[in-house]
């Protein structure tokens, strides 16, 4: 009699609010994982040493460096490899 009157509307709306969080929970989850977000172009397996030498490469190309600047930087990166 106390849940027959209100069509179910007692502490069960709860329960539903939780599961339907659950799910859109998972399906964000899921669409994360599924979709590139193209912050991470570089290959895990890719050493870092040539991700800096293409920034070098990619500043000196700007003319962001002078050439004694660019090959100063590239032979300090050569010594660190």
């Amino acid at each position: 009699m106390m849940w027959g009157g209100y069509g179910g509307m007692g502490w069960s709306w709860i329960i539903g609010l939780v599961v339907m969080t659950v799910v859109v929970a998972v399906a964000v989850g899921v669409i994360v994982r599924l979709v590139p977000d193209g912050r991470n172009t570089r290959n895990a397996s890719e050493p870092t040493v040539t991700s800096a030498r293409h920034i070098l490469d990619e500043r000196y190309a700007r003319g962001e460096l002078t050439t004694a600047e660019y090959q100063e930087r590239v032979a300090v990166l050569h010594q660190t490899q």
